[in-house]
């Protein structure tokens, strides 16, 4: 065979779409490791082809051999891709499960302050609460204003001479048949979508699967008009009347611009709850009382506060020698009823604030308060 129509001992065939490693720089079509490591540096990722469908396929593999066969060495230069700006990457978003082609967001990790506390409340559960979401869900209108009903109530019964111990049978009446009614719902879910319907203004909707705070209520007032001296057992059932409720609004309304003592409790919550413990101290003991007056059937040791305070408790004053009856550390008139406003304001503030193994609020409210407020008088007062 001629030497003009030599055939290279290993022909070249010439992709139409080079990969990286096939370009070279040389101008014989030959590469060497120098001109490879350039090329991989310089030369934009491999794109994957296999989405061509087989007639492309085909075409591409005609028009390769066709060039082998006609032209094998190239001597004419190629020319470079424009280089890809590989800087640029779209990031790629994880969440799964894919449902119906969209992508769900991450399900949120429940806390166990999320099933202890009760606001605010899932929407969806009581019908009224999707129909009047601001007027109902979101500030609980009706509910508050039964909440803050059952003070001015108190009030009156004091001033119609009923004592407390005449009010506590009344409140377990209530609180039986309430509680199995409560009871019965949980078992029968017709009763639950009754009691529902009737009573849902006022609900929670976490109290459609748990227990209504109207029972947290009655027990809490039941106990502390139960076991406390009159005027002590009074501004229990104040406290939790009108402190719970301001620093339910104002914790709601300004919350978000004050730090947070713990979950579901801000600084803006408990300093309403605070100055209306202090306004309630002082215009019961300092206004109410006084204009009420004495009643023929007051118990013995009905007032815990009578107007005066000690600065010292009694047993100190024996250590230092004091006589017991003497002015001597003793505070009285404004002053001393000053002082036991701030003092009735910390107690509500903080029996509003703390948290006891996750009870219910208007249980502990009432509570809490009479045992701080019975304990400062017992030393003090």
């Amino acid at each position: 065979m001629s030497s003009q129509y030599a055939v290279p001992a290993t022909p070249r065939v010439i992709s139409p779409s080079p990969t990286p490693s096939e370009r070279s720089d040389s101008r014989d079509g030959y590469f060497t490791r120098s001109a490879a490591r350039r090329q991989r540096i310089s030369s934009p990722q491999t794109i994957s082809e296999g989405s061509r469908d087989e007639e492309d396929a085909d075409d591409s593999r005609i028009q390769s051999r066709t060039s082998s066969r006609g032209s094998v060495v190239s001597s004419s230069p190629r020319k470079r891709p424009p280089r890809l700006n590989s800087s640029k990457k779209t990031p790629v978003v994880k969440s799964e499960p894919l449902t119906n082609g969209f992508l769900s967001p991450s399900p949120k990790t429940q806390s166990g302050w999320h099933d202890i506390s009760r606001s605010p409340s899932p929407l969806g559960l009581i019908p009224l609460h999707q129909r009047y979401r601001a007027f109902i869900h979101r500030h609980e209108i009706p509910r508050k204003l039964l909440h803050v009903s059952i003070g001015f109530l108190t009030l009156y019964f004091y001033s119609r001479g009923i004592q407390t111990y005449q009010i506590t049978p009344w409140l377990f009446s209530a609180l039986v048949p309430i509680a199995a009614t409560d009871f019965l719902r949980h078992r029968f879910e017709a009763v639950n979508k009754l009691y529902i319907r009737l009573l849902g203004a006022l609900m929670r909707e976490t109290e459609v699967d748990g227990y209504n705070g109207v029972i947290w209520y009655l027990l809490g007032a039941y106990i502390v008009l139960k076991f406390f001296s009159k005027d002590v057992g009074v501004m229990g059932v104040l406290l939790l009347s009108w402190c719970d409720t301001a620093a339910s609004t104002f914790g709601r309304l300004y919350g978000k611009y004050t730090p947070k003592i713990r979950q579901g409790k801000s600084v803006a919550g408990t300093f309403a709850a605070w100055t209306v413990g202090v306004v309630t101290a002082a215009a019961f003991w300092g206004w109410f009382v006084p204009t009420m007056g004495a009643f023929p059937n007051d118990p013995e040791g009905s007032f815990m506060f009578t107007g005066r305070l000690n600065l010292l408790p009694a047993s100190i004053k024996g250590l230092l020698g004091w006589p017991q009856d003497s002015s001597i550390g003793v505070i009285t008139g404004p002053l001393a009823l000053g002082v036991m406003s701030v003092v009735s304001g910390i107690v509500a503030a903080g029996s509003e604030m703390i948290d006891l193994f996750g009870w219910d609020d208007n249980l502990t409210i009432p509570v809490l308060s009479g045992i701080g407020l019975w304990g400062f008088l017992k030393v003090f007062g």
